[in-house]
């Protein structure tokens, strides 16, 4: 009797172990396969998104200063309208997407020729791009409201206005540099570029909101999965 009771019991355990496994364990190892599975496809999608989006924007971004007629220059300073416009449009999308777009953009000047102080002055870009990114990544409602919207981009500004004014000082600055050339540069590339700016954030805002509102461009390339 001993024997055919240790017997039942055993084969009562592997009948549970068995139950365990079947409607428990391997549904679990099912599932959590497919999760894997199901984030690597939404990863490698994003990914490719983030590349699409920018290229088209580093090319535009190269092309704009080439080929817009509307361009002002006055001394030292020269504004092309809409040339900011790739940068911010990035800056709207992922701190990722804003890094390589400026850098995309100041490589593809340097490629292209153009002077230094205007390859740097896009490098410059990345400040305002990089920090406006990740405050528009942590606080979305920033783009939601007019009043948040137009101190982003009156602050935003500000740096790139600080970056170009303290690069192009740096680059022509010389040792009989006097007041009234420094304070022509503030005015000039300092305010001009905070206007300047202001104007093309503007710009890439109606732009990045027609295309997802009205176009249906799903402009995000992270995963709100966990």
């Amino acid at each position: 009797m001993v024997v055919l009771g240790e017997i039942s019991l055993n084969n009562v355990n592997r009948l549970f172990l068995s139950i365990t496994f079947k409607k428990l364990i391997v549904p679990w190892l099912v599932n959590q396969g497919f999760d894997r599975y199901h984030k690597g496809v939404i990863m490698r999608r994003n990914q490719t998104k983030s590349l699409a989006f920018t290229a088209s924007l580093v090319a535009f971004g190269i092309l704009i200063p080439m080929v817009m007629p509307v361009k002002v220059v006055i001394g030292p300073a020269s504004f092309t309208l809409a040339s900011h416009v790739p940068v911010f449009m990035a800056m709207f999308i992922s701190p990722q997407v804003a890094v390589l777009v400026a850098l995309g953009t100041s490589l593809g000047f340097l490629l292209a020729g153009f002077p230094i102080v205007i390859v740097l002055r896009a490098v410059s870009h990345l400040l305002f791009a990089v920090v406006g990114a990740i405050l528009i990544q942590k606080r979305p409602s920033l783009l939601e409201k007019p009043l948040s919207t137009f101190l982003l981009a009156l602050f935003l500004n500000f740096l790139h206005g600080l970056a170009e004014f303290i690069v192009v000082l740096v680059l022509t600055a010389g040792a009989q540099t006097g007041a009234a050339y420094v304070w022509s540069l503030v005015g000039l590339i300092g305010f001009g570029s905070l206007v300047h700016g202001c104007i093309d954030f503007y710009i890439a805002y109606y732009l990045w909101k027609f295309l997802r509102d009205k176009v249906g461009v799903d402009f995000s390339v992270t995963s709100k999965e966990n």
